[in-house]
């Protein structure tokens, strides 16, 4: 008499742990994926990282977004490949056809909602954080947008710089050097401390102007009669070009200006420096453009305040 054989066959518990296995994968690594991604740097998407902390922010929401795009454009693309594939003509027999999906129907409904819901809250947090004015900036600078130049007034420092066009007035640099590279230091200077909070009042005094640091990821209008109010909170020391953004006149391609973010130490220094060589300044921000409108741009000129 044989025995009875007892409890499952031997092959069968290996079975049983590889199907758990492969059951709890797939959860397991989905949850396991932002741990991952967490540790990479996030594409540029041939945008600009933010040289400010506002900018930055800017960056944040604007790469977000586009990852959010490129994973619904994925999920889409697979699911119409996949009932292609799935669903093609095998005969000339009718499919069963059906009316209603209703789990479906509001699957496909509520998540682009919450798509949406989610990247509209995004995005007034990020505006918010751009548009917030700290009370107590560093540096406080009156900008004053003209036909074709810009004038910096740096608030009770009597400091002012004004250029026209392509004109640098005052080529200041990094390390007590002259402003390079020369395509970057087009225009006159916004001089400002890296790593401490500048306060920019915009002003036109003539038309509609406008304001575009590429590298701080901002653009705002300078618009006559308005008083625009931000703060930039630059991160490092560097050079940033910018320009007018809106067509104000014959020379609205040579309206360029730049900044220039110092060390803090180098920035007061620069500060007395531009102190103990003021001149008088012109009465009026446009006070040296006649001979631009008489047919050549005319030249940059230092002022204080």
């Amino acid at each position: 008499m044989t025995d009875k054989p007892t409890g499952k066959p031997a092959d069968q518990a290996p079975h049983k742990g590889s199907s758990l296995l492969r059951r709890y994968l797939g959860p397991l690594g989905i949850l396991a994926l932002p741990l991952m991604l967490g540790g990479c740097t996030l594409p540029s998407f041939y945008g600009f990282r933010g040289a400010t902390k506002q900018g930055h922010d800017s960056f944040l929401l604007f790469s977000g977004t586009v990852i959010a795009a490129i994973v619904v454009g994925t999920i889409v693309v697979l699911l119409i490949l996949w009932a292609v594939l799935r669903y093609r003509r095998r005969s000339d027999e009718m499919p069963k056809q059906f009316q209603y999906h209703i789990p479906l129907e509001i699957t496909y409904t509520v998540i682009p909602i919450l798509i949406v819901l989610a990247l509209f809250g995004f995005t007034v947090v990020t505006e918010n954080a751009v548009d917030a004015v700290s009370p107590h900036p560093a540096v406080a600078v009156k900008v004053t947008a003209f036909q074709w130049g810009w004038r910096f007034d740096y608030s009770g420092q009597h400091v002012s710089v004004l250029g026209e066009t392509t004109q640098d007035p005052d080529p200041v640099g990094l390390n007590g050097r002259p402003c390079a590279p020369a395509v970057d230091c087009l225009g006159p200077g916004l001089v400002m401390p890296a790593g401490e909070t500048t306060r920019i009042t915009l002003v036109s005094a003539d038309v509609v102007h406008g304001f575009y640091v590429p590298a701080f990821n901002f653009s705002r209008y300078a618009l006559p009669g308005v008083t625009n109010v931000f703060d930039f909170t630059v991160k490092h020391p560097g050079i940033y070009r910018a320009q007018c953004t809106q067509f104000c006149g014959l020379y609205h391609a040579l309206m360029f200006f730049h900044v220039v973010a110092l060390p803090p130490a180098q920035f007061r220094a620069w500060l007395r420096s531009e102190q103990a060589s003021s001149q008088p300044a012109a009465s009026h921000p446009a006070a040296s453009v006649a001979s631009s409108r008489q047919g050549s741009p005319a030249a940059s000129v230092k002022a204080a305040a």
